[in-house]
């Protein structure tokens, strides 16, 4: 957006978009090499860590290069890594695979060793100590709109109705970000490059009986029930981490192209009816439950990250290393190395993207597909029950930040293809199912007509729909969508 009039502006040495690890990170890092550098950090969510979710299991090795106390400073990571388990899971029977046999990637203990954590939690830490070196944080400020300057470097964003100007502008929105996808056009950032790939994941919190937690046990599930469904060709397995005190989380990672039946959420519900995995939870309780995409494209799919007067940062770029199933070191070290201009090619990171080797299971097709899903309401649940968990809230009289694009790419048909006209395209048809499967939320609900309700209210920001090519999501009001705690 060029117009960069007649509205109330605030100047910054660095402007910083999202809370995430990759911008307090970056964040940090600026006001560690110049106190006296202006950095101003923007969140769309209610507050630093209520849009954050991750598994997580978290390699320190950037924490150890921004804060080498961070011992000392009681940073939130309390359960290092204590068992690695891997089973690889049909419908009823569990083999577990020999450590010897565990995929390098996936070995989290050792000398330095690998802690569970909740990233929400480490993030508002982060928050903390970037405050205290002077960096002002506005959460509940979502950036809606990119600066340019005459002579078209970006001079910042447009956030709560204020413009908001730096010579430099980091982003830091997560995966799919709104304006880093519009980067990517205006500067042709991902030529040469292969199409990032997407994963959808679903994710809870439990707090179980103490004589089933196993305080440091980090178990993978690969098979069922993501393979063996008829036609299902979706990467992806389950995670179950217990840490702190008594609390497990747990969840399921799908590829976004799978087949059109396939759901993500019935899928997650169902994986929790194992004999292995629901022995961990019977006599517990669900306290949270969230959902978020994430990049799994690896070094052939990152874009050029900088650009005239900015650069994309952490998965807003797509620096996640989907061999190891961890982006959290990543996305921070991809924040240092923004700060501190140097060169991504010279970094440990650019070594780690490289040696990365995405490993999958082959698939196959069976006879059958899975049985209707039917929750318990103990162990399994239906989605607004879900969302209810994730303390999801948007206000009622702000305009939709969901709006349909299947129409599109729909072909021209009985005389045009609009929602408004009354005509549709048959078309629709197909999207319009799928929107129903694959969101973790409930939003898109079909009803037999062409296009789907659109529920925004129970939008978790995920952006499958975006990603999906189904819709385009931009950012509510400030403040709005879940807030999770603990996750």
């Amino acid at each position: 957006m060029n117009d960069m009039n007649h509205r109330e502006t605030m100047k910054f040495d660095v402007v910083i978009v999202g809370g995430g690890p990759a911008g307090l990170s970056a964040a940090i890092r600026l006001k560690q090499l110049d106190p006296d550098r202006h950095v101003c950090l923007l969140d769309k969510g209610a507050e630093i860590g209520a849009h954050i979710l991750s598994g997580a299991l978290f390699d320190p090795r950037a924490l150890d290069e921004l804060i080498p106390d961070w011992q000392a400073r009681n940073a939130p990571l309390e359960t290092p890594v204590r068992e690695d388990r891997l089973l690889f899971l049909t419908a009823q029977r569990a083999w577990r695979i020999p450590n010897f046999f565990l995929p390098t990637p996936l070995r989290n203990t050792g000398n330095k060793g690998n802690y569970i954590v909740s990233l929400g939690t480490l993030c508002r830490w982060l928050a903390l100590e970037a405050e205290t070196l002077g960096v002002e944080i506005y959460p509940g400020f979502a950036a809606t709109d990119i600066l340019y300057g005459t002579d078209e470097k970006v001079a910042g964003v447009i956030a709560g109705g204020m413009e908001l100007h730096a010579p430099y502008t980091l982003f830091a929105e997560g995966c799919r970000g709104h304006l880093g996808k519009q980067l990517e056009v205006r500067f042709n950032l991902r030529q040469g490059v292969t199409p990032q790939v997407y994963r959808l994941g679903l994710k809870e919190l439990w707090e179980i009986p103490p004589d089933l937690h196993q305080r440091g046990l980090a178990l993978h599930m690969i098979g069922w029930p993501l393979i063996g469904l008829r036609g299902a060709r979706a990467h992806g397995g389950g995670f179950l981490y217990h840490y702190g005190d008594n609390l497990v989380s747990i969840g399921l990672v799908a590829g976004l192209a799978g087949p059109n039946e396939l759901s993500p959420f019935e899928e997650f519900q169902r994986l929790k009816t194992h004999p292995e995995i629901r022995c961990f939870l019977e006599g517990g309780r669900r306290i949270a439950y969230g959902a978020r995409t994430l990049v799994a494209g690896g070094l052939s799919a990152l874009p050029s990250v900088n650009f005239p007067g900015g650069a994309l940062i952490g998965d807003d770029a797509g620096f996640l290393n989907p061999a190891r199933l961890k982006g959290i070191h990543t996305a921070m070290k991809s924040g240092l190395l923004a700060a501190e201009q140097t060169p991504f090619r010279e970094s440990w990171l650019y070594e780690e993207l490289r040696g990365a080797r995405p490993w999958h299971l082959p698939l196959w097709k069976s006879n059958g597909r899975s049985d209707p899903f039917k929750p318990d309401h103990r162990l399994t649940f239906d989605k607004p029950s879900s969302v209810f968990l994730s303390n999801t809230h948007h206000e009622e009289n702000q305009p939709c930040h969901l709006r349909l694009t299947i129409h599109d790419r729909c072909p021209s048909e009985n005389n045009g293809t609009t929602r408004q006209t009354g005509t549709y395209c048959s078309k629709f048809i197909q999207p319009a199912r799928t929107m129903q499967d694959y969101c973790p939320a409930g939003v898109y609900e079909y009803n037999h007509a062409p296009l789907p309700l659109v529920n925004a209210q129970n939008c978790l920001h995920c952006k499958a729909c975006d990603i999906q090519g189904n819709a385009e999501w931009s950012p509510p009001q400030g403040g709005n969508g879940p807030i999770y705690n603990g996750m």
